[in-house]
């Protein structure tokens, strides 16, 4: 089962969704959500390459700490009221027992924190990046290549998701990034209502097809369905398309087979994926 639930946060807007996001997978895998927020150090706000004197280095630590404090202080009721509204339990007494919730304060930058805390967790809760605004693509990018975990990409909604991993698609082309999905989210599918495989038809030879997969998830009691979709240069999109017609609330893939750098520039399945996707996604690598 899913125990445990990262979220990093750091004051940009965007954790409130992702807790959201996090509350109801909780709920529906009685999980214990770590909501670590990502405090700046004084050195870390310092200009690189300029002198500063003494005095004003002096200063700008002070002026940071306290800025860092009243962020924190706000943050933390913040999260908390909102806590309170997805009926996350944080008295400390119940973990296991219900959906719970901490809170942990941990100075760094959020991408160090984030490999070295994601790697126990079960699952790591990340915003979609805004490319536009150039937000939140080193968060994921750090969970998702340096925890060895699974990342959920939560796309912005109004309002918080009902249920999540209940209807289950899994984007399967036999590749080893896809392998690394079944084995890491097998919690998530033995606790699913319906899973649907799916499939343009391509895959890695013998051994990896669809019928393949059927078959090695039977075996571990999961039963799934089979839903085929043309084959397309777009095949990202595709999925995204065929997961929402069927009613999905997650979908689950590998990522980047390719490397990051060239989908970023020059495009691919897993990056349309993270630009254009609607659903939370639960990605892979």
């Amino acid at each position: 089962m899913i125990r445990k639930i990262l979220v990093p946060v750091r004051g940009d807007g965007k954790g409130d969704n992702v807790l959201a996001h996090a509350a109801a997978i909780a709920h529906r895998h009685t999980s214990h959500v770590v909501v670590v927020h990502c405090r700046p150090r004084p050195q870390d706000l310092m200009p690189y390459g300029i002198y500063i004197p003494d005095f004003l280095r002096k200063q700008l630590v002070e002026q940071s700490y306290k800025l860092a404090d009243q962020e924190e202080a706000g943050l933390r009721d913040e999260l908390r009221a909102l806590a309170l509204k997805l009926n996350l339990d944080d008295s400390g007494d119940r973990i296991g027992k219900v959906a719970t919730v901490e809170f942990v304060e941990e100075a760094g930058r959020q991408v160090d924190v984030i490999k070295r805390r994601g790697r126990l967790a079960d699952v790591i809760a990340v915003a979609k990046p805004d490319r536009d605004r150039n937000l939140g693509a080193n968060t994921l990018k750090a969970a998702l290549f340096h925890s060895g975990r699974p990342v959920l990409m939560c796309p912005p909604r109004a309002t918080p998701p009902e249920t999540l991993s209940a209807k289950v698609t899994i984007a399967w082309n036999g590749s080893a990034e896809a392998a690394q999905a079944l084995s890491r989210c097998k919690s998530i599918l033995r606790g699913a209502d319906t899973i649907w495989v799916l499939s343009n038809g391509t895959d890695a030879g013998p051994g990896t097809s669809v019928d393949d997969l059927v078959s090695y998830l039977k075996l571990h009691d999961i039963k799934t369905t089979v839903e085929m979709f043309s084959a397309s240069e777009k095949a990202g999109r595709e999925l995204l398309r065929v997961s929402a017609s069927l009613g999905a609330d997650m979908m689950i893939m590998g990522a980047y087979g390719d490397s990051h750098e060239r989908e970023t520039v020059f495009g691919g399945n897993s990056q349309a994926v993270v630009d254009t996707a609607t659903m939370p996604v639960l990605l892979n690598h």
